[in-house]
């Protein structure tokens, strides 16, 4: 029995232009994220580049979304091949690549997101999870168009070389993220600077400009203005932000005002 075709959701809705709105997963766990998969957003950013994930975990919380329509993203840990081809084969919708500062690293990402011999260096698996374990016959010939990749925006020297990385064949989408920014700014801890928001709202409005979609990290009111720039794609919180805030505010409405 053979199955049709994997299309990638998350990528179309991308180049549509249509609104996307989105958690960080930041902790290892199974039942969180089968608990927000019925939330509404639109996809989830597993985040290994500042999280202990693991890849049966991962495995695991990729299965608990695959029955709806959120998207199992992965914010990957460092430019390199070994683990984009991991998270490809586990069947991520997209990948975000931290800190891409100019278009070589860029360049560099969309090769190790592509098979030979065009241009890409990633190795094929067999019985994968991203080929439904061998059923899809064209998922080799089709991943490039498929694949999808955001190149994240995040210091002075990438915001300088915006319109190259911009132009980079391959790139889906620039992502700016404001916390590493800030601190590269001079602005440590404060993603909500006047003047972050303010390089933020006009690198967005470059991107597009020159054709590029653009994300961003971003909570209320900077949201609402990066969304006006032209922002489609926002992520809005994380599963452990979520719960802390109303674990501490539960705690101060209860436990501290008791004593």
């Amino acid at each position: 029995m053979t199955s049709s075709p994997v299309q990638n959701r998350f990528k179309r809705l991308i180049q549509s232009g249509h609104p996307q709105y989105g958690l960080f997963c930041v902790s290892n766990a199974l039942q969180t994220v089968e608990a927000l998969a019925d939330s509404g957003f639109d996809f989830i950013m597993f985040d290994l580049e500042h999280s202990p994930q693991s890849m049966p975990h991962l495995h695991a919380q990729f299965a608990a979304l695959a029955a709806g329509h959120t998207a199992a993203t992965v914010r990957v840990p460092i430019l390199e091949p070994a683990s984009f081809k991991q998270y490809l084969d586990l069947g991520a919708q997209a990948l975000m690549v931290p800190n891409i500062s100019n278009a070589d690293e860029a360049r560099a990402a969309v090769r190790y997101t592509r098979y030979p011999p065009a241009g890409g260096v990633r190795g094929l698996g067999g019985t994968m999870r991203a080929t439904r374990y061998g059923r899809d016959k064209e998922y080799y010939a089709r991943a490039a168009q498929e694949t999808c990749l955001l190149a994240q925006i995040e210091t002075r020297e990438a915001m300088a070389n915006l319109d190259a990385i911009c132009r980079v064949e391959g790139v889906d989408m620039v992502f700016f993220g404001p916390t590493d920014l800030s601190a590269d700014m001079g602005h440590m801890g404060q993603p909500n600077h006047p003047e972050v928001v303010e390089a933020i709202e006009q690198g967005i409005r470059r991107a597009v400009a020159l054709g590029m979609p653009a994300g961003v990290l971003a909570g209320s009111p900077e949201c609402e203005r990066y969304v006006a720039a032209g922002a489609t794609v926002v992520i809005v919180g994380s599963d452990l932000s979520l719960l802390v805030r109303t674990a501490d505010a539960l705690a101060a409405k209860h436990v501290q005002a008791a004593r």
